[in-house]
């Protein structure tokens, strides 16, 4: 079906900005995704899209309109969709009120916790919009609506700031919502539009009011000295004269305070009461407004949100205090609890608001900028949609700032908590969005885990403690989180360019390498023999590719920077030289990258006593006897690993090129996408964690055994499909030359994630918004082959697409790079990027 999708530049307040708009709305109607288009139908069924700001939590914007997974209180609240709506009446016609939203999907209306006594408390019930559509171009999101008993068609436009480069402004508890009306009819029109919420920050024990603020109100929690953590506010407000506000709802049982205001709103009246003492059930604020035929008019409604404190703690304190004790005021170290960075820059909600009103323009032309730039890309459109899809993480409760300004992460995001705490090095590896676009907040990842979270022999806690200090190393090393972070010092010094940072960390990169050689090779044999932990949360004994390419990777790394540093790294060559030759002979088996099982003649004791205190690895009485027959427990052997080369990639992705074979990394890249792609997973057999890929749907499982030798317990993880080895893989596959294998990967996870079963913006894995998933953005280095070397000022191209257009980012700036004929051009749109050479291939 033919559809027309115009993208038009228009001012306001003399700033431009994006709106996108369908010439043909019935096109849109019940028809399938496309690929980085709009969504409708039964497609709007799962959408929420994150608003908020990078450590400041969020709320989402679901396809229909409705706000949802209001998570403002420094944690995920998955299910929490508060009762908040914007609503307008035309005056003058019968049945002429309407929630400002689509239809409700049909997912709600059995089957969530309360709907077997009939969803109380919810809008559901309520007039909404017949026709709906969305379409994302990050950080926008818009939805268009209509109905054919209204001669009023609504636009919402939802977004917050994201602007590469610009961490803080990117950072802000903040959100908006535009509200675009057009009269279709051929009269004028009066209207009420409407903005209506329950104090939904009210907390059990605490006092809960409705405050004023210009042009709105703010749902308040004042918390209780025993749990300040309680206390918060979240103001929404409009900056339109005209504006009357409703501070203190009807107050009655039942279902009162809604019906009498939804009373209101059908009779386009308007309420105007002043804040109460006692507890207000809830606050709208309404603006009357005309409209003759085709006339538009634009309603900004602005959110933002303070909650100061919290009893967020994490991580264990070393017995021995450490050597040197932090005497910066500013640092969080020694903070009992995790205090966002917003509450060290505000001092309350007004402030943020007033920021945020005061700047609104000024935020709004950059992110548009950063927008327009993304979206100008020619790559294919299963591509952008998979990269800007997962930059919405760096929105989610996934994401913490500390009030120093360092992050700290969750892997992701269980219902209600974080889960997997402590910027997880070996999950974390895999994300290559937030190095790019905000270098500076991942340096402090690359700070965290090489001083507060390594001892004094070289051993990095993987997972660091919350508020960010000093943690006991009592548990194994993860070795490809270990190793892959100094393969990203590297990336990371030549993303920013500054060498005085690596010489401050390269003595603790020392000690880092020498703990790895020394746990994991400790005969020198430029493989990881010893048991080794690593992110499929359990231990693998003896060499296999996965691993050793992680150490051949972080060799090569130390060498290059040990050179540039004027080092002598000749032991470390060395073993690169001799780890090369080893796995790409012992280790490679003809087609693709293995393990060679080994439990005996280590310096570890056997897989019995090893295994106790650690992670569900335990051996039972039938594990014992199993380990008799088959060897220890959660291995691959012979299988074909998809992350089996994974090191080859993250050394690519950070500028390390062909450590290993590329022949042989070819072979075995094909391989993954020949034995482990499926186009159908219905016969296929997952004994683990079936939700990410199941039935008639593809996927790439993490491993199979095409030449037999599978174990009875193979790595606990074995025969899932997680979207963030899928795009790794994909990408790597796109390096290699191979991009159609490469994007049949992609269309197949992003088909899962479209919008009818699963958040198309909410790809997870162990939780919600999983941060793995971020390998996604590696795909616009693996088909262009686009990467900026701060240190050298050059840029480097290997298109593996022909010409193109894509965007780039740095540590100083972001823009476009165009490739065409063989010449490459740079248009920075943003800041500033000094290109001394490109270098084609």
């Amino acid at each position: 079906m033919k559809r027309h999708l115009t993208y038009l530049l228009t001012g306001l307040a003399g700033l431009g900005f994006l709106l996108v708009s369908c010439s043909e709305k019935e096109s849109v109607t019940n028809v399938g995704h496309e690929f980085n288009e709009y969504y409708s139908g039964e497609y709007l069924n799962r959408i929420a899209f994150p608003i908020g700001g990078i450590g400041a939590g969020m709320f989402c914007l679901e396809g229909t309109g409705a706000i949802s997974h209001m998570s403002v209180r420094n944690r995920p609240e998955v299910f929490n969709e508060p009762c908040m709506f914007a609503a307008v009446t035309v005056k003058g016609i019968e049945n002429g009120s309407r929630i400002i939203e689509g239809q409700v999907p049909s997912w709600k209306h059995f089957g969530l916790p309360g709907s077997g006594n009939g969803s109380g408390g919810t809008t559901w019930g309520l007039p909404r919009f017949k026709n709906a559509s969305f379409l994302a171009r990050f950080p926008f999101a818009s939805i268009e609506l209509s109905d054919e008993q209204l001669p009023l068609d609504v636009t919402i436009r939802g977004w917050s700031p994201f602007i590469p480069t610009d961490a803080d402004n990117s950072s802000l508890p903040a959100g908006a919502l535009e509200y675009t009306f057009k009269n279709t009819g051929n009269s004028k029109i009066e209207a009420v539009f409407s903005y209506n919420s329950k104090n939904f920050m009210k907390q059990s024990g605490g006092k809960a009011r409705i405050k004023p603020i210009s042009g709105g109100y703010i749902l308040s929690e004042e918390g209780t000295k025993v749990n300040p953590e309680k206390k918060g506010d979240f103001a929404i407000f409009t900056g339109e004269t005209g504006t009357i506000v409703d501070h203190c709802w009807f107050r009655g049982g039942w279902w009162d305070p809604l019906t009498i205001t939804w009373n209101s709103i059908l009779r386009a009246e308007t309420r105007n009461t002043s804040p109460a003492d006692a507890d207000a059930p809830g606050a709208s604020l309404y603006l009357p407004f005309e409209l003759g035929p085709g006339d538009s008019k634009t309603i900004r409604l602005m959110m933002t949100w303070y909650v100061p404190d919290t009893n967020l703690k994490y991580g264990q304190d070393p017995e021995k205090p450490v050597d040197e004790e932090c005497d910066d005021p500013a640092c969080s170290c020694k903070d009992p609890f995790y205090k966002p960075w917003y509450s060290g820059k505000f001092t309350s909600v007004n402030e943020v608001a007033e920021y945020w009103k005061t700047n609104y323009n000024d935020l709004l032309q950059k992110s548009e900028l950063f927008s327009a730039s993304f979206y100008k890309s020619t790559l294919p459109p299963e591509v952008i949609e998979a990269v800007a899809a997962n930059l919405t993480i760096i929105k989610s409760p996934t994401v913490l700032r500390q009030r120093d300004g360092k992050l700290w992460n969750w892997e992701g995001c269980s219902d209600n908590s974080g889960c997997c705490a402590g910027s997880c090095t070996h999950v974390w590896n895999y994300a290559q969005a937030i190095p790019h676009l905000f270098p500076k907040l991942e340096r402090t990842l690359r700070e965290t885990e090489f001083f507060p979270s390594q001892d004094s022999e070289g051993h990095q806690t993987f997972r660091s403690a919350l508020p960010i200090r000093p943690v006991a190393t009592t548990f194994y090393a993860a070795s490809d989180g270990q190793l892959g972070g100094i393969m990203k010092v590297y990336r990371d010094w030549h993303i920013s360019g500054d060498t005085e940072w690596l010489k401050k960390l390269f003595p603790q990169v020392t000690a880092s390498m020498d703990y790895c050689i020394k746990t994991w090779d400790p005969r020198s044999t430029g493989t990881l023999e010893e048991p080794h932990h690593n992110t499929y949360d359990i231990e693998f004994w003896g060499p296999d590719g996965m691993c050793t390419s992680f150490y051949l990777g972080a060799l090569k790394a130390y060498c290059e920077m040990g050179t540039h540093l004027g080092q002598d790294v000749t032991k470390y060559n060395d073993l690169y030289e001799k780890g090369r030759k080893a796995i790409e002979s012992e280790l490679y088996d003809g087609e693709y990258f293995i393990q060679k099982i080994k439990w005996e003649g280590l310096n570890s004791t056997d897989p019995v006593k090893a295994s106790e205190g650690s992670w569900s690895s335990e051996y039972s009485e039938e594990a014992r006897e199993l380990l008799k027959k088959e060897g220890p427990k959660y291995q691959y052997g012979s299988g074909c690993l998809s992350d089996g080369i994974l090191g080859a990639w993250i050394a690519g992705v950070c500028g390390l090129d062909d450590i290993i074979d590329p022949v042989k990394v070819k072979s075995h890249l094909n391989s993954v996408f020949g034995y482990n792609f499926r186009n159908d997973l219905t016969v296929h057999s997952n004994p683990q964690r079936p939700s990410y890929a199941l039935g008639n749907e593809g996927g790439l499982l993490l491993c199979s055994w095409p030449k037999g030798g599978k174990m009875s317990l193979p790595f606990v993880y074995s025969d899932e499909v997680w979207t963030g080895i899928e795009y790794q893989v994909a990408a790597h596959l796109m390096t290699m030359g191979e991009v159609e294998k490469g994007l049949e990967i992609v269309r197949a996870a992003r088909k899962r994630y479209d919008g009818q079963i699963r958040n198309p913006f909410n790809e997870y894995e162990c939780g919600h918004w999983y941060a793995r998933a971020m390998s996604s953005y590696g795909m616009l280095q693996g088909l262009t082959g686009v990467r900026y070397d701060a240190l050298t000022q050059k840029l480097f191209i290997d298109s593996k697409v022909g010409d193109f257009t894509s965007f780039i980012s740095t540590a100083t700036g972001f823009g476009n790079v165009i490739f065409e004929k063989g010449k490459a051009t740079l248009d920075v749109v943003f800041g500033d990027i000094t290109v001394k050479e490109f270098v084609v291939k």
